[in-house]
């Protein structure tokens, strides 16, 4: 197994001011209207910018939607698709289905904690990665699985996990 390809598209720094994510929000509300139908959409496409949302993108949106703070934060708490805080340019997810749990998944999600040095819903402070769990993938002939950003990985032990990490711990 080789070690994981980086991704390019995130940059590793640290989150950006509220000055900068204003400027980010504001840009990409130029092309909605201010309708409250807009609001997920626009979400989507401000942490599709931003990676993730922070309170003052939140902030702005509810300004711009005509909608109380309360309600963006309350969809964005809702629907598991948004991030509330910054995450790492790859996310490593460990299924924690059944079949996956029974062939060995949480000694996978140990050896992650190890090697990352974070614990579950954790990112590194190097913002490289970010270590969830998942209730299933849908991959159970793969038992245990684990992705890293878009990439399948199956019956995973904790050697293969240092593999594909390009750990050698």
């Amino acid at each position: 197994m080789s070690t994981i390809e980086v991704k390019q598209s995130q940059a590793a720094a640290a989150p950006p001011d509220d000055k900068t994510i204003a400027a980010r929000v504001d840009k990409v509300l130029e092309s909605y209207t201010r309708e409250k139908a807009n609001l997920i959409p626009i979400l989507q496409q401000v942490q599709m910018v931003l990676g993730y949302l922070p309170a003052e993108a939140m902030r702005r949106i509810a300004q711009f939607v005509d909608v109380p703070e309360c309600s963006v934060f309350g969809v964005a708490t809702f629907y598991a698709q948004f991030q509330l805080l910054p995450r790492g340019r790859n996310i490593v997810r460990v299924c924690r289905g059944t079949g996956c749990y029974v062939k060995g998944a949480p000694r996978l999600i140990d050896e992650l904690e190890k090697l990352l040095g974070v614990k579950e819903g954790e990112t590194t402070p190097d913002m490289e990665y970010t270590l969830e769990t998942v209730a299933c993938f849908g991959s159970c002939a793969l038992a245990p699985v684990m992705v890293v950003n878009d990439k399948v990985y199956g019956r995973m032990t904790p050697d293969k996990v240092k593999a594909i990490l390009g750990r050698k711990d």
